[in-house]
């Protein structure tokens, strides 16, 4: 058995079953008493949170695009701790990545884990044929290993055999279950992948993938060729080191909005902030209660949209967060926190207008389509508090809306575009005083200056208040 038993769930495509595969297997091997680590690969904030609710332990992202093979080593290990068993559903085709050499692919990262691979297919109206995929999966890249095979919606018992005795005489890959094709989801998706955790019966859904899983795979199999992985060293540098720590003793408190509304947030993030020195308090902006003292604001991603009602009714945070940007607070919004900024939000469809913090003069409006989606690199060019100037880093972006300037207005962007769409015009970054707003979602450990620049700067609001200032002058990252 491997010191850090470790098994890559992937897929020919997204929408295959990856997902309901991973989450059966984290719920039914917690059920059976392992302590299960889940990973997500690629840029996915919901389906790690699935993974953190049917495992019982947070999931952690590894992403080829924003670290190194050494980098994806060492957060592997340092965040496997004492479990037993590594879990990581891949995203997309196993070896579709951002380019025709398949670079940050579900396969490459395998590769750089030495992970084996539990492939998924969906036999949607196919017998023989399945054996050559399998085959030609198998083959098709140096390095990996393909431990075995699920099949996904198959039509019944004689279609299953068929399926079993083609893949068994022309691969050498094994057949270690079959999934019977389902009526229904267990989980809804829209328009990002599948619904938050908190708008469904979680709990429910999840047990009825552990059962279906358990019913159908052969899940101690699947445990078998995860303990045939090679053994794991991290090499190189720890991405935790270019943390700075400036800010340990000062109690500064970083405010961190956690609710229906805005939830998309990199585990690794927060713990940046915590290891460069800040005190994270969760609040919200849908409850009613007075907000705790903070000297920095962090608004995540998520679907204002779906609380947008609830949103625009909370007069009196939408006024307070408006006034905290008046006075100078750091603030840094991502996407849905960036929306949350704008004068006003336009649903998609209905066309009804919510009023939001008004922060900046702009109207944020859903689409049918994605407005942005994929990988970004984006270059500094205005002063802020956050990011140097002359900084370029990578980030990823995934939105529905877009953001018109109201009529008579101007903004202030800080960051032009070299991959991805961001606010259009190649631009993204917005900032006003001390608050900055983007759709480009960052990695804290790609980013490694962020976490001590937002705590040096939040440290700096602390101070001014202290000293009796109304406002905090406009802070600029060294």
């Amino acid at each position: 058995m491997a010191e850090t038993p470790r098994i890559s769930v992937a897929a020919l495509s997204g929408g295959a079953g990856k997902t309901i595969v991973s989450l059966g297997l984290a719920r039914h091997w917690r059920k059976q008493g392992l302590t299960v680590k889940p990973y997500k690969k690629g840029p996915d904030y919901i389906d790690a949170v699935w993974l953190g609710r049917a495992s019982g332990s947070r999931a952690t992202n590894l992403d080829p695009f924003f670290l190194d093979r050494d980098q994806l080593t060492h957060l592997f290990l340092t965040q496997y701790r004492s479990a037993d068993i590594g879990l990581i559903e891949g995203n997309r085709g196993l070896f579709d990545g951002k380019d025709t050499d398949g670079s940050c692919s579900t396969a490459h990262l395998a590769r750089c884990l030495g992970s084996p691979i539990l492939l998924i297919l969906n036999c949607t109206k196919m017998t023989r044929t399945a054996a050559a995929i399998v085959q030609g999966c198998s083959h098709f890249e140096e390095g990996l290993h393909i431990a075995g095979v699920v099949l996904n919606r198959t039509a019944g018992q004689r279609h299953r055999r068929i399926l079993r005795q083609c893949i068994e005489t022309y691969t050498d890959v094994p057949v270690l279950g079959a999934l019977p094709k389902m009526e229904k989801a267990f989980i809804p998706e829209r328009h990002m992948g599948l619904i938050s955790d908190r708008e469904f019966a979680a709990e429910e859904a999840i047990d009825e993938c552990a059962r279906i899983i358990g019913e159908w795979i052969d899940t101690e199999a699947v445990l078998t060729a995860a303990g045939s992985a090679p053994r794991l060293e991290a090499q190189g540098s720890d991405p935790w080191q270019g943390i700075e720590a400036v800010g340990a003793s000062e109690d500064i408190r970083i405010g961190v909005v956690r609710d229906a509304s805005l939830w998309f947030y990199y585990p690794e993030n927060i713990e940046a902030l915590e290891r460069a020195g800040a005190r994270i308090v969760e609040v919200s902006l849908l409850a009613g209660e007075t907000w705790p003292e903070v000297h920095g604001l962090y608004l995540g991603g998520g679907f204002p949209e779906t609380q947008a009602e609830e949103l625009a009714g909370n007069v009196a945070v939408r006024r307070f967060i408006s006034g905290l940007a008046e006075r100078g607070l750091p603030i840094y919004a991502e996407c849905g926190g960036l929306m949350y900024l704008c004068q006003t939000l336009v649903t998609q469809g209905s066309e009804q207008v919510f009023p939001m913090a008004g922060v900046f003069p702009l109207r944020s409006r859903l689409c049918q389509k994605p407005q942005g989606h994929g990988y970004t690199l984006t270059q500094v060019q205005e002063a802020n508090p956050f990011h140097p100037l002359g900084l370029e880093f990578t980030g990823h972006e995934f939105h529905y809306s877009s953001c018109d300037i109201l009529s008579g207005n101007n903004v202030t962007t800080c960051l032009r575009m070299l991959r991805g769409t961001g606010l259009g015009d190649l631009r993204d970054g917005l900032i006003y005083k001390n608050t900055f707003a983007c759709y480009t979602h960052l990695h804290a450990l790609s980013v490694p200056g962020w976490a001590g620049n937002f705590v040096r700067a939040a440290g700096a609001f602390k101070r001014a208040m202290a000293s009796g200032q109304e406002e905090c002058p406009p802070l600029r990252a060294g």
